[in-house]
């Protein structure tokens, strides 16, 4: 069953563990932990491939799906927007968005939404349109679920936040639009809700979402994604290949995928691309959004009596670069997503951007079964039968909040 979409670049169990083991999986891709040269001719290029590269993936959504079928005739900017798609106010002409603060334009009608891709505007997504106005193909990129956009127009309108997880997006409700697909499938994929996705439904025909986590932040993180199968390329051609449906080859015998879909068009892209994610920084946190002085006292916890340290190792808080991850029982998570993975463990998360609201404000673990950093907290406090103070337990949130 070939019916899933972008996936994510991944992040696991959020706190404290105590032993790990080494990860094992494929080793042939490069992941330029520390030591990429952010090239400016690569950024550039790789930007392009973030934003715009669809690897012929046409030939899924339009011709297996007929997505643009549904967006031309169903599909408003409201209904878009309500959607968790997001547009790129930098790709208005000026007369578009004067009309749009004069209320000229019809947000109901789905000529609109056309008109928007035709601009290239709609984030993550790639429309053809005929001199007709016709939608007659329609494919995605990584921006979809790895870009957001900071609002400054009107919600859901604004500069692109590349790397950003798009939290609003509702993926699932978008590929249960198609008209090709199952009943029991348009089930499944409603069942997710925004922000979450199944980046091995496709494969192994589970139902277990996970978080569309961020992209950024990665430039010194060996292993990506929740269970540590490989770098970040690794994950790139698995979700151009497997998720997005692009022209390419992706093998690995540890999760029992062979997906061969010529001509390859993703392989040599990789570099570039992953060299532009590796030039996403973490956003600074809102200096409105944590105190300070409580902050610094929580740091001295994290360090200290709630044992972080053990695990959200150096300057990127991960201990997967010293060759470690974690058994479910060890973090206290459920087992069931690890099993579909090549290592059957999750690796501990870099703690990057936990808390930038709108954007980012939870929820918390793989499968999101923390809503927030207080329930992230309490759920080691019972693991690891700490000893906390209701302060320290604040002070603590607040210093995963400044990071």
């Amino acid at each position: 069953m070939r019916t899933g979409i972008f996936a994510a670049l991944g992040f696991a169990a959020l706190l404290m563990a105590c032993r790990g083991e080494e990860p094992t999986g494929p080793r042939r891709f490069d992941a330029g932990v520390g030591s990429a040269a952010l090239d400016p001719a690569l950024v550039k290029e790789g930007k392009a491939i973030f934003r715009f590269e669809t690897f012929r993936d046409q030939t899924f959504w339009t011709d297996t799906l007929k997505l643009h079928r549904v967006i031309r005739t169903s599909v408003s900017p409201t209904a878009a927007l309500g959607l968790g798609l997001k547009v790129d106010v930098l790709a208005l002409p000026t007369s578009v968005k004067r009309a749009l603060r004069r209320g000229e334009i019809d947000l109901e009608d789905p000529a609109t939404t056309v008109t928007l891709l035709k601009l290239g505007a709609v984030v993550g997504l790639v429309g053809k349109v005929d001199q007709d106005g016709l939608l007659t193909r329609v494919g995605t990129t990584c921006a979809l679920c790895h870009s957001a956009v900071d609002n400054s127009f009107a919600p859901g309108i604004g500069r692109r936040l590349d790397g950003w997880p798009n939290r609003d997006l509702d993926v699932g409700a978008i590929v249960a639009l198609s008209p090709a697909i199952t009943a029991e499938q348009r089930r499944v994929y409603r069942s997710w809700g925004p922000g979450m996705y199944d980046p091995r439904f496709n494969i192994d025909g589970q139902n277990l979402p996970v978080v569309i986590p961020p992209a950024f932040g990665l430039r010194h993180v060996k292993r990506e994604i929740y269970t540590g199968d490989g770098p970040v390329s690794y994950w790139n051609e698995y979700v151009a290949v497997t998720q997005m449906h692009g022209h390419g080859r992706f093998e690995d015998p540890g999760i029992g995928v062979s997906i061969d879909n010529p001509p390859d068009i993703v392989s040599h892209k990789l570099r570039p691309l992953r060299i532009y994610q590796f030039s996403l920084e973490n956003p600074e946190p809102p200096p409105s959004e944590f105190d300070p002085a409580a902050a610094e006292r929580g740091r001295r916890v994290f360090g200290g009596p709630a044992r972080c340290r053990e695990c959200h190792q150096g300057s990127i808080y991960t201990d997967v670069n010293s060759g470690i991850l974690h058994r479910p029982g060890e973090v206290g998570q459920d087992p069931a997503y690890a099993r579909r993975s090549a290592t059957k463990r999750y690796r501990t998360t870099p703690l990057r951007g936990l808390w930038n609201p709108p954007q980012l404000t939870g929820p918390y673990f793989h499968d999101g079964s923390a809503a927030t950093l207080e329930e992230v907290v309490e759920h080691y406090v019972r693991r690891f039968d700490l000893t906390l103070t209701p302060r320290q337990k604040a002070d603590l949130v607040e210093f995963l909040k400044s990071l």
